[in-house]
């Protein structure tokens, strides 16, 4: 290096003024151009010696974040001398470069640097994917602005073309770079840069965009994108080194510098600029994926292949979308959340387009919400590990604020907890799905769930005590969705209490009676009250992580419920009240003294009531279940009872494929069954092999002892599946019991059905009988 060149120096003292107030994008333009002139002022200095011989064919080019304008205070300067290999001999660009790079290397800036021909570039970025990448967003600084743009354009031409292929090397450098640095929507101390939604992901979505195999989202992710870079710049600022990582003992610093209140406020800013940029990323790459199967897949005029899910919902490459007749569907929370659920239990993401439609100006929900609107929300809760991919996208499209406004407190919130592994938010989405796979153990599996979403909604900024405060809010939030008084209640206590089980049975001793009367106290002496508390812990334990159910943890709490199982008996299960249903029965007279069944059906906003009346017979219960699952609707409920020898079957149920069931229909088919004739069923006989979702817990049925003295009552639970009542009532009827009443109900997705039966005789089972039953019906549901 030349005396004149090691003379050049940089005035450092002349960029702290860009670095005075935290960051924004004046500041990284104003510094980029700062940069630029004195890059420039270095060409032209190291090309002073060669005169107009440098005018042609070699250049300086920037690529990363100087070449897109969007570096930090502190960045590495990634820079490539360009050279067409002729019009300056080798000698002189290795002298032109080094009287560059040293200067650089003198004032302490990192710089990553090479020295090529357009040729070299191409090949190297055909190569190495991180290097077609960056230069993508390669920019003239000085000389030949012809031989940088022939690099551009060679660059973009050679990834456009070849993008297709390398689509699953991107896949797979994002999956392994994601593993390797965290994600920043649950990091404590998130990596700005290479972290899941980190800036380095943005590089990668523009970079899909731009092979033009999909369209990338705007908006919402170019301002996440912008909040990240000042995060990265305030960061450069406060730690006065070029990091991208955010470090705990450095966020007070950066917090101050960006204006925020606190540290947790600003991991909420990272998080959610995370969440927006993640999710705009996996958006593009499955966008992506469809463009290029479509190439593939294409050999002449194609209709699109569309599956129906129900409610004129399909799936379509991959995706949930309204069919062909919904292109004019207005708005509405109902189609949102059944559009939802069929995403979430098929474990495929909603359509960008779908969504748009559906919630585009919705009108806000009335307090409490509709039956039909409720039941579709607690179905959603019921859909396993589907949920956390579908409820993020509702979230992020502002969705979930407009059904529980006390989401946004939590929302991104960090938990400065070991034993934690998400936010508050995930942490909550991830607690229903522990609940889910525990909703069998429960006698209402729709307020361990609830329970489960809302249990941290207290854990906001400046409370102490966050089950105590959640609780009330909780309780709000289940009456605005229209749970009644007693579930609302026992949400309340629940959330109130959702810690005292791990509490005692860690920090107690659990077999000290004291121990247990304090927990049975926390319960209202409720046995099926505690079964939940149990669930919710467990769920609420493994969702935070692996340090928070540790094998310890595990005994200490199964040894103490299993004393509180001891100390509480279960409430028996009563029958519920006889309603005479004169009306009904005086209505189906004529049609009874015919020999025909009676039938009405009511249409309700979520479905219809379907009333059906006939003369008792063995097996009457199972041909109504039967043939209404035959037609496609989805039963919520049903209430059996036997007056004057006429059988009153009353059925709430909704219709996902189509019009609802005629009565003379229905009518004719109960005819054809009695009469032995099984053709009405063959419909159900190519529904009911659908499997039970995956993880669903095994059927049970149980007798439930001193409940009635006049039947024997058997309690059922079973994940719902079409044509489960019909298999149940065959097994009654094959072992030649009568169902004398019986209330069923089917709650987020789990069947919850009581059965009176008795004998022959119209006498409760025998012991014998009554195991022999449990094993039928238990077999039945399998089947």
């Amino acid at each position: 290096m030349s005396n004149d060149h090691a003379a050049k120096r940089l005035d450092l003292a002349d960029t702290r003024s860009f670095h005075q107030a935290g960051s924004g994008p004046v500041r990284r333009q104003r510094l980029g151009a700062y940069t630029q002139t004195v890059l420039a002022d270095l060409w032209d200095a190291a090309t002073q010696p060669y005169g107009n011989r440098t005018a042609d064919g070699i250049a300086l080019a920037a690529v990363g974040s100087l070449g897109r304008g969007d570096a930090g205070p502190l960045s590495d300067y990634d820079l490539i001398l360009v050279h067409d290999g002729r019009t300056v001999g080798a000698g002189d660009v290795a002298a032109i470069a080094e009287s560059i790079w040293y200067p650089l290397w003198d004032n302490g800036i990192r710089l990553d640097h090479s020295v090529r021909t357009l040729g070299e570039c191409r090949t190297v970025a055909s190569g190495d994917l991180s290097a077609a990448i960056g230069m993508l967003d390669i920019e003239w600084i000085a000389g030949d602005p012809v031989l940088v743009a022939g690099v551009r354009h060679g660059i973009a031409h050679d990834w456009r073309s070849n993008a297709r292929t390398r689509l699953p090397e991107v896949i797979e450098s994002l999956r392994a770079r994601h593993d390797r640095h965290g994600n920043l929507a649950s990091s404590l101390e998130p990596d700005i840069k290479e972290g899941r939604g980190g800036l380095r992901d943005m590089t990668v979505l523009r970079a899909l965009a731009g092979a033009w195999l999909a369209d990338r989202p705007h908006g919402d992710v170019d301002e996440a994108y912008a909040r990240l870079l000042d995060v990265r710049d305030a960061l450069h600022v406060a730690t006065g080194r070029g990091r991208e990582k955010l470090h705990l003992e450095d966020q007070d610093a950066v917090a101050a510098l960006l204006g925020r209140p606190d540290s947790d406020s600003l991991l909420v800013t990272v998080a959610d600029s995370g969440r927006r940029i993640s999710h705009a990323l996996e958006e593009t790459l499955r966008r992506a994926g469809q463009s290029q199967r479509a190439r593939v897949l294409r050999v002449g005029p194609r209709r699109p292949i569309l599956n129906p899910l129900g409610y004129g919902l399909y799936e379509h490459d991959g995706e949930v979308v309204l069919g062909p007749n919904h292109r004019s569907t207005q708005p509405d929370h109902l189609l949102l959340m059944r559009a939802a659920r069929a995403a979430a239990r098929s474990r495929i993401p909603l359509s960008p387009t779908t969504i748009d439609n559906l919630s585009r100006d919705l009108a806000p929900l009335p307090t409490p919400w509709p039956t039909e609107v409720r039941d579709a929300f607690l179905d959603l809760l019921a859909t396993g590990p589907g949920l956390v991919q579908v409820w993020e996208t509702l979230d992020l499209a502002g969705i979930i604020d407009q059904w529980i406004p006390e989401w946004k407190a939590v929302r991104s919130r960090p938990q400065r907890n070991s034993v934690h592994r998400f936010t508050v938010d995930r942490h909550l989405i991830e607690t229903v799905v522990q609940a889910y796979e525990r909703r069998a153990d429960v006698a209402r599996p729709d307020v361990l769930l609830l329970s489960a979403l809302l249990h941290d909604i207290g854990k906001i900024a400046g409370v102490l005590d966050h089950a105590a405060e959640g609780a009330p809010v909780a309780a709000t939030i289940a009456r605005r969705i229209g749970l009644g008084d007693r579930e609302v209640a026992d949400l309340e206590l629940l959330v109130r209490e959702h810690l005292t089980l791990i509490d005692l049975a860690t920090r107690r001793d659990p077999r000290d009676p004291a121990t247990v009367a304090a927990l049975t106290k926390a319960v209202d002496d409720r046995l099926d009250l505690f079964e939940q508390l149990r669930a919710l812990t467990e769920a609420d334990a493994l969702a935070a992580g692996p340090k928070a159910w540790t094998g310890w943890r595990s005994g200490l709490v199964n040894e103490l419920s299993d004393q509180v199982r001891g100390a509480l008996t279960a409430r028996p299960t009563l029958e519920p009240e006889e309603d005479p249903a004169t009306e009904i029965v005086t209505d189906a007279m004529p049609s009874l003294q015919m020999g025909e069944p009676y039938v009405r059906v009511e249409s309700t906003p979520g479905g219809a009531q379907i009333l059906i009346a006939d003369r008792d017979r063995l097996g009457l219960f199972a041909d109504s279940a039967g043939l209404l699952a035959a037609t496609g609707v989805v039963v919520r409920a049903a209430r059996v009872r036997t007056i004057d020898g006429v059988a009153v079957n009353t059925w709430q149920i909704e219709s996902p494929f189509g019009d609802l069931p005629a009565e003379h229909d229905l009518v004719r088919g109960l005819s054809q069954l009695a009469s032995g004739d099984s053709s009405p069923l063959r419909a159900l006989e190519r529904r009911r092999r659908a499997p039970f979702p995956l993880g669903s817990p095994p059927p049970r049925a149980t007798v439930v002892p001193g409940a009635s003295d006049t039947a024997t009552v058997v309690e059922v639970r079973c994940p719902d599946r079409p044509g489960l009542l019909r298999d149940i009532g065959l097994a009654f009827t094959k072992a030649g019991m009568a169902v004398r009443s019986a209330h069923v109900a089917t709650y987020a997705g789990q069947t919850l059905d009581t059965f009176y039966v008795t004998a022959a005789d119209g006498r409760p089972l025998e012991p014998p009988a009554a195991a022999a039953l449990i094993g039928s019906v238990i077999d039945a549901m399998q089947a």
